[in-house]
Formats: structure tokens, sequence, C-alpha cells
């Protein structure tokens, strides 16, 4: 990286560190014992108290630094701090968290009140050299020796919104069974008003009229909440409109509202490897626990690789010893060999922000109330500092590659003509950008102009890697759908009918031969035929990989080696998954060439 050849992270310094770790990892504060969660907190307080006042030792990479202190630095050394908090939002795409009071090894020393007053304003110093707010999201305080003055440890948010972005994306794929609450919970969020009881306010969530008879949602939608530069949640019952909401907003977070209904089970798999979601939410009720499609859609997000927190509603319909019981299945399915994770169960702000910056293999656990409204502060707390998983380095190294934009919604729209929707896997689009449509039915690509862009509701010069927008282009294109792409012609795109993957199934289903199979790859869904499998016996048992080839059925789509699919396994309930090792192009392709 640039920063590199500035600043070396690995330079010992009193005031110089960096760590994955968080001050959540020594919390303090006691959880209320009268809520309805009272359960859960009482047996994680003991816990809080027991941990020891050290932070894990600093890695050299990441969006997190220690400070130990921040006192009248020189001109040389306060243009150097500026430099590394550039860095570290670098990394955290827009996002750093300051650890001040903590020393490169993780100890927590702590700092007397004056000398932290000093910090926090050079701190403000800092973030102001580069138009970045500062936002103190915890204090800690630190045992001081027998008869010395007290000292404290402050975690603190910066968020600087890059120049060519007006917000920080954040994608959240809203998992859950059927009548669990998640339409309700989003329509609390994002709209700021508690619900009756009886589901008022999932009806701003709905799209369709057999949802609101039905009350289950059967496609996929987006709903946004804001943050602005404070931590102030930013929704609809100050802004009417969702353009307003992207205008006042540093942090959009973007929930993709999936369904929960097994008949629906195609279309929430398709939102989760279209859309790709930085992190999956998955919805409990705390009166029926671990039910219907629970297990599926936690396999899922596994298979897929998403980071996953757990959010248990109806605390309110819910007695102590049902709460608790539900908790204690829910850990036990996150350390199971299935998952193999960590639950975190968030009782205070102190472990909002520590499950926040987490590692992926930690899995929070809000317990939250849509009528009443315990537990929505923390979560919300939790989403203004929760971080898109991509660092960095992985940003950069998508954004040199050529286009490649998926395709996941179409418009013909009056007076602006033919609008594509979706997600910009790797490179760059501006307007202006001339690029292949495709492939089209005989698998052939044509030639289109991106006309204008516009990025949340706003418009926009450029998109990026890593970015969902709408892209309005020259003309319209007979048999335009989903699971097209757009990319740059230099690439000479070609689609395929047949292509060769290693694949394995995760449930107790064999793959064979004439298989029909339901294959996601991307955005991209439609049947495939498994023409064979190299394997002696012919025939796959499953929890073994072997490597298969596929036939799309109905027409040629564009498939890249690397890809990662998932697809049904006939009429089973099971799933496979797999990655792309090779691509047969169509005929017409090939003579082209």
């Amino acid at each position: 990286m640039d920063f590199l050849g500035l600043f070396d992270p690995s330079e010992e310094d009193s005031d110089v560190g960096s760590s994955s770790g968080s001050l959540g990892s020594a919390g303090m504060s006691s959880p209320d014992s009268s809520s309805p969660e009272s359960g859960l907190e009482e047996s994680s307080s003991s816990e809080l108290e027991q941990l020891p006042d050290q932070l894990p030792p600093e890695p050299q990479l990441g969006n997190i630094e220690y400070k130990l202190k921040l006192v009248s630095p020189s001109k040389h050394r306060f243009q150097h701090l500026v430099t590394q908090m550039k860095w570290r939002l670098r990394e955290g795409q827009g996002e750093a968290i300051y650890e001040i009071g903590v020393e490169d090894s993780g100890l927590m020393t702590g700092l007397e009140p004056a000398e932290m007053t000093a910090s926090l304003t050079t701190l403000h110093r800092m973030a102001a050299e580069l138009g970045a707010a500062v936002t103190v999201l915890r204090e800690r305080r630190v045992p001081a020796a027998p008869g010395g003055p007290e000292r404290c440890v402050s975690e603190v948010l910066v968020r600087k919104v890059p120049d060519d972005i007006h917000s920080v994306d954040l994608r959240l794929a809203v998992l859950g069974n059927a009548d669990v609450g998640k339409s309700t919970l989003l329509g609390v969020l994002t709209y700021g008003e508690l619900d009756n009881g009886r589901g008022r306010s999932r009806l701003n969530i709905f799209r369709h009229l057999h949802e609101i008879r039905t009350g289950r949602t059967s496609s996929i939608s987006h709903e946004i909440l804001g943050f602005d530069s404070e931590g102030n949640t930013v929704d609809y019952s100050a802004s009417p409109t969702a353009e307003e909401i992207c205008e006042q907003s540093t942090k959009l977070v973007t929930f993709i509202d999936l369904a929960g209904h097994q008949k629906y089970l195609k279309t929430t798999v398709l939102g989760l490897t279209g859309y790709s979601p930085h992190h999956a939410m998955l919805v409990v009720s705390a009166n029926s626990g671990i039910a219907g499609t629970t297990q599926e859609h936690v396999g899922l997000a596994l298979a897929l690789k998403v980071p996953m927190f757990i959010v248990v509603t109806k605390i309110d319909l819910t007695s102590a010893a049902t709460l608790r019981h539900t908790l204690a299945a829910l850990e036990a399915m996150v350390r199971g060999p299935g998952c193999g994770k960590q639950p975190l169960r968030v009782v205070d702000e102190t472990s909002a922000a520590e499950a926040a910056a987490a590692p992926p293999d930690t899995v929070p656990v809000f317990s939250v109330s849509s009528v009443t409204g315990a537990g929505l502060p923390l979560l919300k707390k939790y989403l203004h500092a929760l971080s898109p998983s991509t660092g960095a380095t992985e940003r950069k190294r998508l954004e040199q590659q050529l286009c490649e934009f998926q395709i996941d919604e179409t418009y013909r729209i009056s007076e602006t003509g033919v609008v594509v929707g979706g997600l910009l896997t790797k490179g760059i689009i501006t307007e202006g950008a001339r690029l292949s449509l495709g492939p089209l039915e005989d698998g052939t690509f044509t030639p289109v102009r991106v006309s204008t862009i516009h990025r949340n509701r706003r418009p926009s010069r450029v998109v990026r890697a890593g970015q969902a927008a709408s892209l309005a282009i020259d003309r319209d294109v007979p048999g335009l759908r989903r699971g097209m792409v757009l990319l740059a012609p230099q690439a000479r795109p070609t689609a395929c009918l047949y292509f060769q993957a290693t694949v394995c199934a995760f449930r107790p289903q064999a793959i064979c031969r004439r298989l029909q199979t339901t294959v996601h790859l991307g955005n991209v869904r439609q049947t495939a035929v498994i023409e064979g499998v190299f394997d002696s016996t012919d025939q796959l048992p499953a929890n073994k990989t072997t490597s298969a080839m596929f036939k799309f059925y109905r027409q040629p789509e564009y498939v890249s080696v690397g890809d990662r699919l998932l697809f049904r396994l006939g009429r089973a309930r099971g799933y496979g998954i797999g990655t792309v090792t090779q691509v047969f192009p169509c005929r017409q392709e090939e003579e082209v060439m």
C-alpha cells in the first residue's frame, strides 16, 4: 500500500498502535435485570467482570488504531498522525476505530481526565484536517493504583465519506423463518415508530397485495436506514422521502428483506447470491426458536461465507424462562460443528460496540421487541459502528480489473429510457462508458453506452467495485432480463452453456449424472443438468468433493472461472456448493473470435 512508504505500523511509539481487537473485550457496564432479557444479562455480567484488562497484541493491518495518548504533538508528528488516520480510514472504507489509553501490546493503561481531554482534542484536530467526524462510542474506567488518580480508556469512531461517495454503504440480508417478525422489525427501524402488536409497521414494507393479506414476504424488497455524522438515526419519521434520507446520511444501511417461507426459498437464495450482502441478519422469534427454514438460512449464509448476527424478536410476548431456552439453543447451534463460531450476547452499549469490532467468527446476539422498543437502541448502535467486511487492499485489487456489472433489476422509465440496477463486482464505470451487454439468447453481446448513473437515489459520475447503482443505457435491447451483465468490451466477453465446477453437497444427497438442479451463480438463476460426475462410481455421496459438468437448460449465461455457485439438488431440500473451474464458450462466440 502507498501509505506504508510513509508509515511503518510496526514502529515503536507511545501513541501509535493498531489492532483488530476492541475496548469491549473488557466491558464494565452492569446489565439491567428489570428488562425482559434479564435472563441473558445475569448470565453475562459475571463473565464481563472476569475479563482481563488486556486487548490482543496489535496486528499491522486494519482500521483499528491504538493510542496511548495524543498530548501536544509536534507539527511534524501531527502531520504523521493525520497521514496515519487517512490510511486507517481507507482500510475501513471511510471508518476507523481509535482506542485512546491503550498501549501497543494491548494493555489498557488509561489516561487521567486532563490527558484524555487533550488527546480527544488532538484527535478532533486530526479528523478536521481530513474533513472527518468524530464520535465517542464508549468509555471505560481503569483501576488506578492505590491513592492514584482515576484513569479511563475511550473508544472513538472516526468517519469520513470518500470524496466521490456520498455515504458509507452497508448491505444487510435479512433472513429467518416466516412469521418471526422480520418485516415488522424493519418497519420499526426504518420508519421510527413502534409496532402496535398486530403488524402495523410491516405494512410499510410489503410491496404486493397478497403479502398484506398473508403477512408474509414473497419478494425481495430494499429498505434504508441512515446515520448522520453524529451517529443519530435518519429515518422516514423525520425525512419523508428516501432521497432526503440519503442526502442527510453519512452512513446508509440497506436492508435486503428476503422471504422466510419454504416456497419462496429460491427468491431468498437469489437475494443472497445476487446482491452480495456484507452481513446477514438472522431474525428468530423468542417464542418459536429455531424452527422452519432457520437452519437452512444459516447454512446458506455459511456456504456463501456471509458474516452473520442474530436478532431475537418478540421478547415482550415471552417469559424469561422461554427466552433463556431460545438463547441457549441458538448458542448451541452457533457453537455446533456445522457452524463453529462464538456467540456474543449483546446486553449493553459496551458489548454492542464490542460486537461491531468483533472478528467474523463471532456471532452477536440481540434481544429486541418491536412493540416496547426494548433492545432497539443497542441494535442501532451496533449498525452505526458496523463496517463492511471488504478490506482496502481487496477493494483496490477489484477496482483495477475490467468492469463487471451484474444486472438484478430492469426498468423502462419515460423521459429516461432503459435503466438497469445491480451491483458492480469489478472495475469502475463512469458516465459515457461504452460497455457490452449480454448474453442474449444466442449467447452474443451487444454494445451500449451508459448515459447517466444514480447511486442511493442521487446522481453520480462514477461507481466503483462493491457498490450498487442504477445505470441508464442509451437504447432498448430486446430480451433484456435479470441475470445479464455489463462488461468492458476489451474483455472480449463470451457466454457458455457448459461449465465445469468442483462441487460438494452439504446435505444428505448424492450428486449423480442427469440430475436437474437450480443453479445460482451471482445474479444468475437457471435450471441446469449435471452432464457428468468425474468419479469412478459416477455418483458422489454427500460431504465428498468431486468435479462435475453442468449444462444450462434454457440459454447461455456469463460465467467466469473462480465463481462460487450454489445449487439445489433435485426435489430434495439439500443444497450443494462449488467453484467454477472451467468454462466452455458457445460456438457462436468461438466463431466470432
